[in-house]
């Protein structure tokens, strides 16, 4: 069976990566960016794999002003997707050079939804989503210099409101990243993924 996600695998040195600028975030999620997953925390795993995608990474006591002025992309990578590869990053920074568009990484939704209506105080499941309708957002979010130049300040916070405030004024292509790219909420969720990326290089 193809591996749709093999030209992720690493990064091809023939493809010339536009410049950009990037930063990791880790603000308001508590600790759990700085639990281990091999032997490093979240953010330096984030870290370095932005700086390994060609990414120059900065961070937020850069002046708003000087991100606007550097007329480059810029990239938002979040702690909690700590094993997203370089050369997805990469692709992604490339995606919305090209297609002059905001480019979010994107996990399929594999968990059970169902809708909730609340009849006379007490709460009824209804319908199931339909999943192939549903997205859960992961990283990088990818920002042409064009959007950048219309923002007032640092996009901050939780990676789905602001994919979704962005959806509202510009085009926005999601790409889906590779499984390892998942987001993790937990240290339960860290442990699946270090296995889970220790099998993908094994």
């Amino acid at each position: 069976m193809e591996d749709i996600y093999a030209d992720y695998d690493e990064i091809d040195e023939t493809v010339e990566v536009p410049p950009a600028l990037g930063i990791v975030a880790d603000d308001g999620r508590g600790s759990l960016p700085f639990a281990l997953i091999h032997d490093e925390a979240l953010v330096a795993a984030a870290t370095w794999a932005l700086g390994e995608s060609g990414v120059t990474p900065v961070d937020f006591t850069t002046s708003w002003e000087g991100i606007v002025a550097a007329e480059e992309p810029l990239v938002l990578h979040d702690s909690l997707c700590p094993m997203t590869p370089p050369a997805f990053i990469a692709h992604c920074l490339s995606t919305a050079v090209e297609r002059d568009a905001v480019v979010i990484g994107v996990r399929p939704v594999t968990d059970t939804v169902k809708t909730i209506s609340i009849s006379e105080g007490a709460a009824e499941l209804g319908r199931t989503i339909d999943r192939s309708e549903l997205i859960s957002i992961a990283s990088p979010i990818v920002l042409p210099p064009a959007v950048v130049a219309t923002l007032e300040q640092w996009p901050s916070g939780d990676f789905a409101t602001i994919a979704a405030s962005l959806a509202s004024r510009v085009p926005v292509i999601s790409v889906e990243a590779p499984p390892v790219g998942r987001r993790v909420a937990s240290e339960e969720d860290v442990r699946l993924l270090e296995a889970l990326s220790r099998a993908a290089v094994s």
